[in-house]
Formats: structure tokens, C-alpha cells, sequence
């Protein structure tokens, strides 16, 4: 029985603490104008409820001075007691001094009383009672209310466009700090596509070099990390003749664009240029076929 109790104990508690750190976390992910918003409306239910409290006193306080000079109204019951006799109690005198037996309802010597219902229960049943109504007539006759298959549908619609937004926002925040390798065959793709159309010619279709220095080797004039690349890509360099393009390509084609470059380290290109600038050995590896992309160029085409 001891040890029942102490789990029960250890399931209170951490249940407890459950709910403590989630109401926790609700106020740390509201803002200051959120936390103030809240405050404001608390501080409004506080005041409310203190008007009632003095309402309700000041209506008691007026009852029994009107029932000091006035005899004649003591012997009238007063109005809380009229309030609870009309919608919480009853007339319980009423009640208790008619026949309460009921006929045929008898158990082992045991009569059942037939005992009303208070007015407040017949209050919340009848209300029941039309909540149905209305909710069957708006659900299903005037169809205006979604159902629970509609309404998570809609859920799901919403949080599809807050993932595909928060997905473009993050992409459009890609930059030379915090860039990494994109190896997925379709980065590397349009990373290929981009490389043709904008890079090969001035750096040739295959890497090996013209205008620009080869990009198959492992030396680089200015780095040779995803890094590095990206900002080259990015900012240009004026006096080499690499013009910017940060006005012309997305963070995310940057990004592309500079993962498929790598992915060219080792090639053998038709006619490779001299050798540029310093050995660079501390750079990201070309993605290989376990991680899901193609280990060579020819592959990326396909």
C-alpha cells in the first residue's frame, strides 16, 4: 500500500511539474505586449469581481436597514433567500409538505421518494436541451459549421503554409556565416543548371578553366571552403573580373551553385588550366553516393 501511495505521489508531482513547465513556457513565448495585454485584462477581472462582492454586500446592508425600520418587511422572506428558492432550491417547504411516496416502488421494505428537481437543474437541462437544437440546426441543417474532419484539414492547410513560409525565410537568410553544403541530388542539380548558365563561360563547362582559374584542383585564390565559395559567388571579386551576384541569384542558388563546385574537386577536365593561388586541403568533400547525391558530374546530369 506504501509503495501504491508513493507512485501515485510520483505521478501527482510530475504532472505538476508537467503543467508548471508549460505555463512557464506559454509566458516566455509571449512578448512584452502580450504579457502586458494579459496583465491589463486580469487586473479588469479583479475589479469586477470586487464590484460584485461590494454590490452584493451593499444590497444586504440596505435589506436589513429597510427591514429595521420597516417591521412590517421582516416577516418577508429576503431577496437572496426569494433568489435561491426561485432558481437554485426551491421551495423546499413547499416540497417536503406533500405526499413524496411513489406507489409500486418498493424494495425490501424501502419506498422510493419521489424528490423534484431544483431549479437550477432544470435550468441547465433545458438549456441542454436548446444548445442541441441550435448546434444540430448550424452543424448539419444550415451547414455553416465546420466538422472535425474540415476543421483539421484547415489546420493542416495553415501549418503547410507556416512551414513553407518559415522554410523561405530561412533559405533567405543564408549567408557566407552560417552556409552549409547542400547535398542532395536536387541542390546539386540546380546547382549544375546555374553553373551552366552563369559560371562555365568564364571557368568552362567542366571546371577546367578559361577567363576564371580551373575549379577541378585542390588550389584556390581565396579559399577553397562552401564558405569561402559562397562569399566569392556572392560579393564578386572586381579586380580578378568576378562580378557580383547577390542581384542576380537567391541565397539559396548561391548556395547551390557553390555545393555543386565542389563536387568537381578531382574531375579531369578536357583542358585544365595552370594551377592558381594556394593548396587548399581544409575544405568540404564532394558528396558521395551514400549520402544520396551522385559521386560524379555526369551522374548530377541525369
Amino acid at each position: 500500500m506504501k509503495k501504491y501511495l508513493t507512485l501515485i505521489g510520483q505521478l501527482l508531482s510530475s504532472s505538476a511539474f508537467a503543467q508548471e513547465e508549460s505555463v512557464s513556457g506559454a509566458m516566455q513565448a509571449m512578448d512584452s505586449n502580450q504579457v502586458a495585454i494579459f496583465i491589463i485584462i486580469g487586473v479588469i477581472l479583479g475589479v469586477i469581481i470586487l464590484l460584485l462582492i461590494l454590490m452584493l454586500y451593499l444590497m444586504s446592508f440596505i435589506s436589513a436597514v429597510f427591514r429595521k425600520e420597516n417591521p412590517e418587511l421582516a416577516e418577508e422572506p429576503s431577496w437572496w433567500k426569494s433568489f435561491k428558492e426561485r432558481f437554485v432550491t426551491g421551495d423546499i417547504e413547499e416540497e417536503l409538505s406533500q405526499e413524496k411516496l411513489m406507489t409500486g416502488h418498493s424494495y425490501d421494505g424501502i419506498q422510493e421518494l419521489d424528490n423534484f428537481m431544483p431549479p437550477w437543474l432544470q435550468y441547465v437541462f433545458t438549456g441542454t436541451i436548446i444548445i442541441a437544437f441550435v448546434y444540430f440546426g448550424y452543424y448539419t441543417i444550415l451547414g455553416y459549421g465546420k466538422t472535425g474532419i474540415e476543421e483539421y484539414e484547415e489546420e493542416v492547410r495553415i501549418a503547410a503554409i507556416e512551414a513553407e513560409a518559415r522554410g523561405a525565410s530561412a533559405l533567405a537568410s543564408i549567408d557566407e556565416n552560417n552556409v552549409e553544403v547542400d547535398d542532395s541530388a536536387v541542390g546539386l542539380k540546380a546547382g549544375k543548371t546555374i553553373f551552366g548558365t552563369n559560371c562555365a563561360a568564364c571557368h568552362a563547362a567542366d571546371g577546367g578553366g578559361g577567363v576564371g582559374p580551373n575549379l577541378t584542383d585542390q588550389y584556390w585564390l581565396h579559399g577553397g571552403g562552401i564558405k569561402d565559395l559562397f562569399s566569392v559567388i556572392k560579393y564578386g571579386v572586381i579586380e580578378k573580373g568576378m562580378v557580383p551576384w547577390e542581384d542576380q541569384l537567391s541565397p539559396q542558388e548561391i548556395r547551390e551553385v557553390a555545393s555543386y563546385i565542389l563536387t568537381l574537386q578531382g574531375m579531369s577536365p578536357a583542358v585544365a588550366k595552370d594551377p592558381q593561388g594556394e593548396l587548399y586541403e581544409g575544405g568540404e568533400t564532394a558528396p558521395t553516393e551514400d549520402s544520396g547525391a551522385p559521386a560524379d558530374s555526369s551522374a548530377i546530369a541525369e
